[in-house]
């Protein structure tokens, strides 16, 4: 009778272990000091980010979408922002941006995020990824380009 008791709280107890290693490496991530997606260049398959201070643009496959400014990240790694998309944006760009929402979650230099079109001129709701993009990492897209973050040259001071 004490083998089939003890079995069970062999059980018991590496189930709290579990449970315990879980808990811990889900409240492990580190979030920027700043509270914002870090600034650079994020790559991935299919997709691929540039943020800058005064605005986040992502690509997934052969769109993509914008959103005004740095994206704020809460205390548990996630987002949900406003911004716009384009959906036709290969080989030439064709309409509108459209309404869009962007949800994800930061997990160290590792974002996912989708993609939530309101395409406003087919009367639907077009979701893009999940995709995730990797701070510093290339971006693989195939056929269709990067949009590249413009070099700005500070311009002399007027005497």
């Amino acid at each position: 009778m004490s083998r089939p008791h003890n079995f069970r709280l062999r059980v018991i107890a590496l189930t709290a272990f579990v449970g315990a290693f879980a808990a811990c490496s889900s409240t492990s991530a580190v979030l920027p000091a700043d509270g914002l997606v870090p600034l650079g260049n994020w790559g991935g398959d299919s997709s691929a980010m540039i943020v800058s201070d005064t605005a986040t643009h992502l690509h997934i496959a052969c769109t993509y979408g914008d959103v005004s400014g740095r994206i704020a990240i809460d205390a548990t790694g996630g987002f949900d922002v406003s911004g716009s998309y384009m959906l036709h944006a290969y080989p030439i760009t064709v309409g509108p941006s459209v309404p869009a929402r962007f949800v994800g979650h930061l997990s160290g230099s590792t974002l996912t995020v989708t993609a939530i079109v309101n395409d406003t001129t087919q009367h639907t709701t077009v979701t893009r990824g999940p995709v995730s993009v990797t701070l510093g990492a290339d971006a693989k897209l195939g056929p269709c380009p990067i949009c590249r973050r413009p070099i700005i040259t500070k311009l002399p001071a007027a005497h």
